[in-house]
């Protein structure tokens, strides 16, 4: 699935729950490692998410603090590197639009 296509339900999610593009594309950057450029890049590329996570720059070393249920699963007991990734995006945007503060969501 390109991340160009699940990317706008991010910012849909969020911005319904009245949180920003802005703090949607902090979240990525911050789990990712791309800056705006890199991240509009692959949006225009319409790269699949393996290609995304294969090109970023490097995961946060804090990504590992991310825990919690996202689709039934826990995110910090998913085996397959890349479904994990793709679980820790789906629950940080998660929390951004459950209202939780950025410095709670960036793990700071």
């Amino acid at each position: 699935m390109p991340f160009a296509r699940v990317y706008p339900m991010y910012v849909q999610k969020a911005e319904r729950k009245g949180r920003t593009k802005q703090e949607v594309d902090g979240i990525i950057r911050w789990l990712t490692g791309y800056d705006q450029a890199g991240l509009e890049k692959q949006i225009a590329r319409e790269n699949d998410f393996e290609t995304f996570f294969a090109e970023a720059p490097g995961m946060n070393p804090n990504a590992t603090l991310i825990r919690g249920v996202m689709c039934g699963v826990r995110v910090e007991e998913i085996e397959d590197t890349l479904m994990q990734k793709i679980r820790y995006l789906d629950k940080l945007v998660d929390e951004l639009a459950k209202g939780k503060a950025m410095e709670k969501i960036l793990r700071e």
